[in-house]
């Protein structure tokens, strides 16, 4: 998954009016506006309700599901073989975002706090909205293996924002 693509996608949903916010690595990338390391997916955070034009708008694109369900967290693939992991989320009075998915596979956290979903940055120019570099902490902080691009991510993190590191990641200083 390019920049560009990135940014396409990005801009596709704007169209509809469809307001997201990155995790994952183009999430971590976005708050340090750069790209840091090659990216397979694009990992997307979306209100539940906005799901049926998330998936009309990407269909247009030749994207289908490939994995999960449309009111859980699933992945889309297009013929071109870019992915889109989506975690689907209702926020509760407070602007937590509540976890619409099965929690625990994965990194997928049951609940989102509110303070997490005001993080900006950019991708390839373009201003996007992202998890805070604290967020982006929790959220690699259990519930799946880490790998070698986890560990790039939280390091970048640490050494950028001073967010502390999981426990699992400790090491890494």
């Amino acid at each position: 998954m390019s920049s560009g693509d990135v940014v396409d996608v990005l801009d596709r949903l704007d169209g509809v009016q469809i307001g997201v916010w990155l995790d994952g690595g183009w999430g971590v990338d976005a708050l340090l506006n750069s790209q840091t390391r090659p990216h397979d997916d694009l990992d997307l955070i979306v209100r539940i309700s906005d799901v049926p034009a998330l998936r009309e708008v990407l269909a247009r694109d030749g994207f289908e599901l490939v994995e999960g369900a449309w009111d859980s967290s699933f992945v889309l693939s297009d013929p071109r073989g870019r992915e889109i992991d989506v975690h689907t989320v209702r926020f509760d009075r407070e602007g937590n975002g509540i976890n619409t998915g099965v929690p625990g596979g994965g990194n997928e956290l049951a609940m989102y706090p509110a303070s997490g979903f005001s993080g900006t940055g950019t991708v390839a120019g373009r201003e996007v909205m992202c998890f805070t570099p604290e967020l982006q902490m929790l959220c690699h902080s259990g519930g799946y293996e880490p790998g070698e691009t986890d560990f790039h991510d939280v390091r970048l993190l640490h050494d950028r924002f001073g967010t502390p590191l999981p426990t699992r990641f400790a090491g890494l200083v």
